[in-house]
């Protein structure tokens, strides 16, 4: 490009198809003729819906800018590595306004757009918020200022999904975190993915961010952020723990967790119905966590003390240490030093056989099922005790990945035979039918007392009621006599007057 009019050639065949629907423009050549028979020519496209530019320089970005007006189905646009002036953005923001596009996607990646750059973007971005899905503003140099101004604009993009606000300054913008927050706890936001990656964000920006971030994305990447410390990390482990938390994915790669940091983000997973995966590191990094901070993450995943609280063990999580952006499932997985080898079985069991992660982990790690909680129900519990056992068989010809996953190399999960199993059940039934008569005797016995007790309230009432019954027979006797001396009395009475 660049002898004669090359460039404007190539505009013109653009401007003529009906099949492209991509275009990437990197480096235009000298010549601001050529960039304008370029841009003309593009202008009638009409089947382009992506369109890339990068490091385009002053005049090509207005150049573009003017073709855009005519890209009435582009739906896709990404614009990077150019320093647009304040007039520049503000230019872009009146194209948005104008309702010329109706974009889908919008990237603007390391274009120094700055606080005044979002500011003057902001009413663009709220007329086309309502079609908006993605919007990216990696590497601009937004702070404090930019990204309250950049939630105000957001306010009408209801059908956004994935932020990519990354490597740019928030280390303090706790006021712009907080607004970010209250705008993804607003009724009408849906976002899955927020990208905060290497923002500089401390303690406080993170107990800003987390409460919306947990409860309304999917994923949350807050990599590279080493500014955060265990304490910060305590306001996101409350978020894990929270019923409403939404998270599935969250990567805290290149921070410096620690022992420290992985007990706190252990207890966040106790309860937690939704994460999937934990990325605790990417790329080559070595992740500085001990035996001792594993360990937590293995009573998180499988809690030993009792029947029970196995059961209520975590059984969601699959994944603590990869980066799903870098990890490449045809090389070899490189399991952390000084991990216990439980955490890798019981990883691999909720990722492998989900539906039967909880029944693995209490035949694995109780070998003996006490029966005696549920004596006090009586044989009712028989049944389900037996159905228990019945849905736990798959459990003994369940196997996962040993090692690398390319060898198909599996391993059983229990280590018992059927015959062994069938044993088991037997034994527990056994116990349980035992013990029932023992707890019906007890019953029977009770039942003895207060039947006791009847007979003596019984005999109480009918000797009440014979005394109450003589009473009233008294009571007649007495009437009767009264009546019989007034009788007497006037016979008296009439003798005497009679004499007289």
């Amino acid at each position: 490009m660049g002898k004669g009019n090359d460039l404007g050639w190539l505009g013109y065949f653009i401007g003529r198809s009906v099949k492209i629907q991509h275009l990437d423009i990197c480096h235009f050549p000298e010549g601001r003729q050529q960039i304008d028979a370029f841009f003309d020519g593009l202008a009638r496209n009409q089947s382009i819906r992506s369109l890339s530019s990068h490091q385009l320089g002053d005049y090509g970005s207005t150049a573009l800018l003017r073709a855009l007006g005519n890209l009435s189905q582009l739906e896709e646009l990404t614009y990077s590595g150019s320093n647009l002036t304040r007039n520049g953005w503000s230019a872009l923001g009146t194209l948005f306004e104008s309702g010329a596009c109706k974009l889908k996607k919008l990237w603007l990646y390391n274009n120094n757009i700055g606080d005044d750059g979002v500011a003057a973007l902001a009413s663009g971005l709220r007329s086309i918020g309502p079609s908006l899905n993605k919007l990216g503003l990696s590497d601009n140099s937004i702070g404090n200022e930019g990204l309250s101004a950049l939630v105000a604009a957001l306010a009408n993009c209801t059908s956004l999904e994935e932020l990519d606000l990354s490597c740019n300054d928030f280390s303090l913008a706790a006021a712009g975190l907080i607004s970010l927050s209250d705008w993804l706890q607003s009724n009408q936001m849906d976002l899955k993915h927020l990208d905060v990656e290497c923002c500089g964000i401390n303690d406080e920006g993170l107990q800003a961010l987390c409460v919306g971030a947990a409860k309304h994305c999917e994923d949350l990447q807050l990599a590279g952020n080493d500014a955060i410390t265990a304490s910060g990390l305590r306001y996101l482990s409350t978020s894990l723990q929270s019923e409403s938390c939404r998270l599935e994915n969250l990567y805290l790669g290149r921070m410096n967790i620690g022992d420290d940091g992985a007990e706190v983000l252990a207890r966040g997973l106790i309860g937690n119905k939704s994460l999937r995966c934990l990325h605790l590191r990417d790329y080559e990094e070595d992740i500085a966590i001990t035996r001792a901070g594993w360990s937590a993450f293995s009573a998180v995943l499988c809690d030993t003390s009792s029947v029970n609280n196995t059961y209520l063990s975590n059984h969601t999580i699959q994944e603590l240490w990869y980066d799903c952006y870098v990890h490449d499932d045809d090389e070899d997985e490189d399991i952390p030093e000084n991990i216990d080898e439980d955490i890798v079985l019981y990883l691999q069991l909720n990722d492998e056989h989900p539906q039967y992660a909880a029944r693995c982990k209490i035949l694995m790690n109780h070998t003996h099922l006490d029966m005696t909680p549920l004596l006090q129900w009586g044989l009712k519990c028989l049944p389900l005790a037996v159905g228990w056992f019945e849905r736990s068989k798959p459990c003994t010809i369940l196997s996962i990945n040993e090692g690398d996953p390319n060898l198909s190399r599996r391993r059983q999960v229990l280590d018992e035979s059927k015959e062994v199993f069938q044993s088991r059940i037997l034994t527990a039934l056994y116990e349980f039918v035992r013990g029932v008569p023992k707890k019906v005797l007890e019953r029977r016995d009770e039942l003895a007392l207060v039947a006791a007790y009847d007979d003596k309230i019984a005999m109480v009432e009918e000797e009440k009621k014979r005394i109450q019954e003589d009473v009233e027979s008294r009571k007649r006797k007495i009437t009767q006599l009264e009546e019989e001396n007034k009788r007497l009395r006037g016979v008296v009475e009439s003798v005497r007057n009679a004499l007289d």
